[in-house]
């Protein structure tokens, strides 16, 4: 997002890359460093950084420009959830509207940091909006067409709530909607009962997440006579490599909603949203 916002403007560093778990992260004297150097400082916030945010509060309170994305969301886009004892489930980038509300702040914030590209700013903002705002009508093309008893998306661990109330999908996690909880037998075992009573198809492993738990509920499928197949890997709390498609938002998303949709029987165009799946060339972020 801060990418597509500034664009010739600055150089955006990130700090947390690809296939990397931010839940678990903690911030290395080098990040510190780059975080000191800063002329701006975005986070995703709601506490997805996990044991980052003590280094980006101390930041902040020494006067540096740090600003959470998601700071100023109107509490109507937030999940609130008990497992998290309370808080803002953090993945909203799930729901592309969603997300694209938080597009505002950041061209705030640059724009009142460098007046001078404030125009610049707001122009891209507007671009990059109508570009999400086309990525969130291909999901919900794509998520529709699945039949309806189909709709059941489970995974590694609970960060597709929000794509599952935006996009009318019934989601499950294996773990809790923070990594740093363990997978219990009883939730195992409550998981296999539901692929089986439903006869799911799938079920999707995360990129960033190990496959352990979800290889439990196949296996424990099959001890019950119902054969369940990995349906892909998905991208929940890390973008894809570096220079890739998948490795910018859009890239991401359109990727997880044609993985989705084809494996649980929708019908998704052959590439993708934007013909990347077989593509020698990537389609532009």
């Amino acid at each position: 997002m801060v990418r597509a916002v500034v664009g010739p403007h600055a150089v955006v560093t990130v700090l947390i890359g690809p296939g990397i778990d931010p839940h678990l992260y903690s911030p290395t004297r080098r990040d510190i460093a780059a975080l000191q150097q800063a002329a701006v400082v975005f986070y995703s916030g709601l506490m997805l950084e996990g044991k980052m945010t003590p280094a980006l509060r101390r930041l902040g309170r020494s006067g540096r420009p740090v600003w959470a994305v998601t700071a100023e969301l109107n509490e109507q886009w937030l999940l609130k959830s008990e497992d998290a004892g309370g808080h803002a489930d953090p993945h909203v980038w799930m729901d592309v509207r969603a997300w694209s509300q938080a597009v505002p702040t950041v061209v705030r914030v640059l724009s009142e940091h460098d007046p001078v590209h404030a125009a610049d700013y707001q122009a891209a903002g507007r671009s990059y909006q109508a570009e999400l705002e086309e990525l969130d009508a291909y999901v919900r093309e794509v998520t529709a067409s699945i039949p309806p008893r189909q709709r059941v998306l489970i995974t590694a661990h609970d960060a597709f709530r929000y794509f599952g109330r935006a996009y009318g999908v019934e989601v499950h996690g294996v773990q809790g909607l923070s990594t740093e909880s363990e997978a219990g037998l009883a939730d195992i075992n409550r998981l296999v009962d539901l692929i089986v009573s439903r006869q799911v198809r799938a079920v999707f492993v995360e990129t960033s997440v190990a496959d352990k738990s979800v290889r439990a509920l196949i296996e424990g499928a099959a001890a019950r006579d119902w054969q369940v197949q990995i349906g892909g890997d998905l991208f929940s709390d890390a973008l894809g490599p570096a220079g890739t498609y998948e490795g910018t938002y859009v890239g991401m998303i359109d990727h997880n909603a044609t993985t989705i949709a084809r494996a649980l029987g929708g019908q998704v165009p052959a590439g993708g949203m934007r013909g990347w799946r077989g593509a020698t060339t990537r389609p532009r972020s």
